[in-house]
Parts: C-alpha cells; sequence; structure tokens
C-alpha cells in the first residue's frame, strides 16, 4: 500500500464517519417532521368543526339580532305612540282640569267664608 492508498483510505473512512454522524440527525428531523404532520391533519380534522359551527353561531345570531331590531323599532314607534297620546291627553284634559280644580277651590272659599269658616284677613292660606 502506498501513502496515497493509505490516504484515500483515511478519506474513506472519515467520510463514512461523517456520514454516520450527520444521519442521526437527519432520522430524528424525519421523525419530528412526522409528528408534524400528524399534528397538522389532527388540528385540520378538529379545526374544520369547530369553523363550521361558529360559522352556524354567526347565521343564528344575526338572524336573533334582526329579531331585536323589529323589537326595537316597534319599541320606538309605540314610545312616539305615547309621548303623542299624553301631549294630547295634557291638551285636552290638563288644563280644564286645572280650570275645575280652581274653580272649586274658589267655591269652597266662597261658601267658607259665607258660612264663617274662611281665611282671616291678613294671614296667607287661611289660618285652620
Amino acid at each position: 500500500m502506498s501513502v496515497g492508498d493509505v490516504a484515500g483510505l483515511i478519506a474513506a473512512i472519515a467520510f463514512v464517519a461523517l456520514v454516520g454522524f450527520l444521519a442521526v440527525p437527519l432520522i430524528k428531523l424525519g421523525r419530528v417532521l412526522d409528528e408534524a404532520r400528524t399534528s397538522l391533519r389532527e388540528v385540520t380534522e378538529h379545526s374544520v368543526p369547530i369553523l363550521d359551527e361558529a360559522a352556524t353561531t354567526v347565521a343564528t345570531t344575526n338572524g336573533q339580532l334582526e329579531k331585536v331590531d323589529t323589537i326595537t323599532t316597534s319599541a320606538a314607534q309605540v314610545s312616539e305612540n305615547v309621548s303623542a297620546l299624553t301631549g294630547l291627553y295634557a291638551a285636552t284634559f290638563g288644563a280644564p282640569l286645572v280650570k275645575v280644580a280652581s274653580f272649586t277651590y274658589g267655591v269652597r272659599q266662597a261658601f267658607g267664608r259665607a258660612a264663617g269658616r274662611g281665611p282671616r284677613q291678613g294671614t296667607a292660606g287661611g289660618g285652620r
């Protein structure tokens, strides 16, 4: 064996050692990639039903919001109607009731003076 043959043999052994040294991390990396692929498949399998359920929930919620919007609109119309009715009641019965109350108070005061029970002169509010 010549020096070149020995050098070639050493280089071949070094190359085999290097390949053996790099093969272990490559095998481990392959296992990691297999696990990542399996995990990704499981996540995908579990995510699709969740997304379908979320879409159904959003659609149902939109339907309920439309119902609430209808109810709110109806409540606003009822509020406007009650406000208009209150204004009508105040205009129709409010002023006449105040006049009737004033008239009855005046009549009571007049009958009270005639009977001698009326308010005394110089005192505010009658001295009962």
